[in-house]
């Protein structure tokens, strides 16, 4: 069974409006094991809404029309669906009143305009509403049926979960699950992954059940998705677990994570189960690692604190940084040390670098360098040549000094 998803809405076109109904009507097909292989988004205008769902409906079974059922000279939805239908529209009284008594309830003046949310395609099926004044509905075209919801999210999400998943999956006559794993990874690029895994991808190419994809994120790394459908959730777990376990053994700890997993969360985790606390010395970042690590819930337990020593003379001061050059691993492993000492934390992590637009100290824009000084006073020092503008630079050294501790803690 395969149900694709058209959105109607010139607010959606112009950015006006991020479209989240999509990609949560996406997750509730996938959670029963409705396929949806394609979602399209169009405007206000009849012609481009019959268009876009006359050709979605020749290649999928069912389609979700979501928006355009309100009741202005834009809501266009119902008249395009009745011609897709080829059928006229017809007022339904018993609609009619139910919009009157919901005007009358909030004791308001019902305009009449609001009459044309009762018109109904010959032929449909009512979704009654029960969140506002405009009802679904259920409008079937040959062996195919078009579904159409209001835009309001939570009216939609009412008559998605009320009526029209149950109506789908009594039409597929199978009930089935579709549930993705995502492996978080830092360290390769998206064609390298793909490279490493082509032998992997073309077994699954030759797998009915389960896919894989690439989902390129950043600063926040490399998605690998895997999606699996199976009868039951506990066999689709089995296969996730399998194809995860076979992904992991070829690349190895860049894997840092899944799903929700970030970096910083991984990383605040490793610090607890290990009982040990941290301290930040940020220069090139000016505390965008301290910041993405107290966004993490509990962080107060392992996280000390930071010492932003932007300008040179508050790390010789300060951080006890012997005067020179401040971009270097020797200048970030003091920084470190220092951090370490002043906010009594068990280890200490430091970032210094040039985010541009010169270069500093005759250090290229890009460059940064990174130390961390463990419990026992060792230290580690690692100098990276980051790609981008000012601000990739700087976002891209957080999650790169964050990996660093985190192979070195694990």
């Amino acid at each position: 069974m395969r149900c694709d998803v058209v959105v109607v809405g010139t607010e959606l076109l112009l950015g006006q409006i991020v479209d989240t109904n999509s990609s949560w009507i996406g997750e509730q097909l996938a959670a029963v094991g409705i396929n949806s292989l394609m979602q399209v988004k169009v405007g206000d205008n009849k012609e481009r809404v019959i268009a876009a769902i006359t050709q979605r409906l020749a290649d999928a079974d069912a389609i979700v029309v979501c928006g355009g059922l309100g009741p202005t000279h834009d809501d266009l939805t119902r008249e395009a669906i009745a011609d897709v239908m080829g059928v006229p529209l017809e007022l339904h009284d018993d609609i009619a009143a139910v919009i009157e008594a919901m005007f009358a309830a909030r004791q308001r003046r019902m305009p009449i305009n609001n009459l044309k949310q009762a018109e109904v395609p010959v032929g449909a099926r009512v979704i009654a509403q029960t969140r506002g004044t405009a009802p679904g509905l259920i409008c079937p075209v040959g062996n195919k049926v078009i579904y159409a919801v209001p835009g309001v999210p939570h009216e939609m999400r009412d008559m998605m979960e009320r009526v029209i998943i149950p109506d789908l999956i009594a039409r597929s006559g199978e009930t089935a699950v579709i549930a993705s794993r995502v492996l978080r990874t830092w360290g390769d690029s998206e064609s390298g992954l793909n490279e490493r895994l082509q032998p992997l991808i073309n077994e699954l190419d030759r797998s009915p059940n389960t896919t894989l994809a690439f989902l390129a994120s950043g600063w926040e790394g490399i998605k690998v998705r895997l999606t699996a459908k199976a009868k039951t959730k506990d066999a689709v777990d089995v296969l996730l677990d399998n194809w995860e376990q076979r992904v992991r053994q070829i690349v190895g700890d860049i894997v840092f994570g899944i799903d929700d997993d970030n970096m910083e969360s991984v990383v605040l985790a490793m610090l607890r189960q290990r009982g040990l606390t941290l301290a930040l010395a940020e220069s090139v970042t000016g505390g965008l690692v301290s910041g993405r690590l107290t966004q993490v819930a509990g962080a107060s337990d392992v996280f000390r604190g930071a010492i932003v020593s932007y300008a040179s003379d508050v790390k010789f001061g300060l951080l006890q940084v012997t005067p020179g050059p401040v971009v270097s691993e020797s200048a970030a492993t003091q920084m470190a040390r220092g951090a370490k000492d002043l906010l009594g934390a068990d280890i200490g992590l430091a970032l210094t670098g040039v985010a541009g637009p010169e270069q500093q100290d005759g250090e290229a824009v890009g460059t940064l360098c990174v130390a961390v000084v463990l419990a026992d006073g060792e230290a580690h020092a690692k100098t990276f040549a980051l790609p981008g503008q000012r601000e990739q630079m700087r976002q891209m050294s957080v999650i790169s000094s964050l990996d660093m501790l985190r192979r070195l803690l694990a």
